[in-house]
C-alpha cells in the first residue's frame, strides 16, 4: 500500500480507502463486514470513511465496535453530516453540526474524528453559521480537520473567502472513468488551495468492476440485485455504458490487472487524488482493490483507456 498526504493537513492516507455506504451495518452481514475491516488493515488500508446517515447510524455503530480494539493513531477516521436522519434531523445549522458530531462520536466510540465533512452544501443555512460551527468543533478537539462533499466551485470559493474560520483540507467528489466532472474546475481550484481529493464511487458502484454485462441479468449476489440498491444503480447503467466497460477488459488483461484495478489505477493517476474510497462485501474484494495501489499506467495505456470509453 502506498500513502499520500491529504491536502495541506498532516494526515497521511492510504491510496485505497474503505467506505461503508450501502455495506456495513446494513446490507453486509456482521461476520463478513468484520472480515473486510480486518483484511483492510492487514493490507495497509488506514483511511476509513463513513457518514451518520449510512444505515441511519448503523454504519458508524458497526465501525465503532470493529475499530475499538485498535490504537487510535493507527487509522484515519472520517465521517459526514447533512442528510436526514431517521428522527428527521438534517442540515448544517450550528445546532445540527454540534448534535450530529456528538452523536457520531458516541457511535464511533472515539473522542475525535480526523476528518469531519459536510455531506452536501446546505443552502438553507448561512454559510457563515456552518463554518463557525465546524470551526468550534475543530477548536474543541472533536475534529482534527474539515472537508466537504460535492460542493460547487462557487460554494468552495465562498467558504475559502471567510475570515476567522478553519479552512477545508479535503473534497469528496464522485470521480471515476464514468464520472469526470471534477476534472474541469474542482480539481484545479482545490489544488491551488491545498485541498486534497478523497473520491467516492471510483468503481461507479461496481459497474467498472465488470460485474454487469450488456444484455444479461444482474448477478444474484450483486449490489444491483438488492431491492434497496437496484434503483440507484439501474438509473446509472445501460447497455451503452456496459459496452464501454467491456472495451476495457482487454486493456486490463494485457496489463495483468482486473477491471477494478485498472479503474482504480486510472483514478489514482491524478496527483490531486489522495485516496479512492472503495466498498467491499467480501475480504477478497478488499484485497483486489488494495492491489491497485502503486499501479502506474503509462501514456500508451491511458490513451487506450480514453479511446475505450469515448
Amino acid at each position: 500500500m502506498r500513502y499520500r498526504k491529504l491536502g495541506r493537513s498532516d494526515l497521511v492516507v492510504s491510496e485505497i480507502g474503505l467506505g461503508s455506504w450501502l455495506t456495513y451495518g446494513s446490507h453486509v452481514g456482521r461476520e463478513q463486514a468484520e472480515a473486510c475491516v480486518r483484511r483492510a488493515f492487514e493490507l495497509g488500508v488506514n483511511f476509513i470513511d463513513t457518514a451518520n446517515v449510512y444505515g441511519g447510524g448503523a454504519a458508524e455503530s458497526f465501525l465503532g465496535e470493529a475499530l475499538s480494539g485498535r490504537p487510535r493513531d493507527s487509522y484515519v477516521l472520517a465521517t459526514k453530516a447533512y442528510f436526514p436522519m431517521p428522527d428527521g434531523d438534517h442540515g448544517l445549522s450550528a445546532a445540527q453540526v454540534r448534535k450530529q458530531l456528538d452523536a457520531s462520536l458516541r457511535r464511533l466510540r472515539v473522542e475525535y474524528v480526523d476528518l469531519y465533512q459536510c455531506h452536501r452544501y446546505d443552502a438553507e443555512v448561512p454559510l457563515e453559521e456552518t463554518m463557525e460551527a465546524l470551526t468550534r468543533a475543530v477548536r474543541e478537539g472533536k475534529a482534527r480537520y474539515l472537508g466537504f462533499s460535492e460542493w460547487s466551485p462557487a460554494q468552495i470559493r465562498a467558504a475559502l473567502e471567510l475570515e476567522g474560520v478553519e479552512r477545508f483540507v479535503s473534497s469528496q467528489p464522485q470521480y471515476s472513468l464514468l464520472a469526470r466532472g471534477p476534472e474541469a474546475e474542482v480539481f484545479p481550484l482545490c489544488a491551488r488551495e491545498g485541498i486534497g481529493q478523497i473520491v467516492f464511487s471510483p468503481l461507479k458502484q461496481g459497474i467498472l468492476a465488470g460485474r454487469y454485462r450488456p444484455g444479461q441479468p444482474f448477478p444474484g449476489d450483486s449490489r444491483a440485485a438488492h431491492p434497496s440498491a437496484s434503483r440507484f444503480l439501474r438509473d446509472r447503467m445501460d447497455d451503452a455504458v456496459l459496452r464501454k466497460v467491456e472495451n476495457l477488459r482487454p486493456i486490463a488483461a494485457e496489463l495483468g490487472l482486473t477491471l477494478s484495478q485498472l479503474a482504480l489505477a486510472w483514478v489514482l493517476r491524478r496527483r490531486e487524488v489522495s485516496s479512492a474510497i472503495t466498498g467491499a462485501s467480501r475480504p477478497e474484494q478488499v484485497e483486489e482493490n488494495a492491489r491497485a495501489s502503486g499501479v502506474e499506467l503509462d501514456p500508451g495505456t491511458l490513451s487506450k483507456v480514453e479511446a475505450a470509453i469515448a
